[in-house]
């Protein structure tokens, strides 16, 4: 297994409602060992082991939200 980082900018998030929903979605995903959202610069930071960016960014938009 490899260890990734990925950094997707999500610019809907607003509010710490957003950020339990975005992390939420994320963290239930096979490899995610920890999400970070920071709403000051609308970034979602994920770490994990074998990540998949479409998976990533389809949880992403599930919860309702766009990835830029």
């Amino acid at each position: 297994m490899t260890e990734t980082t990925r950094t997707y900018t999500v610019p809907g998030m607003s509010c710490d409602h957003c950020r339990q929903a975005v992390s939420g979605a994320l963290e239930g995903l096979p490899g995610v060992t920890k999400v970070e959202v920071d709403l000051a610069t609308k970034l979602v930071v994920v770490e994990g082991a074998d990540l998949d960016d479409g998976a990533l960014r389809a949880a992403i938009e599930e919860a309702g939200y766009e990835v830029a």
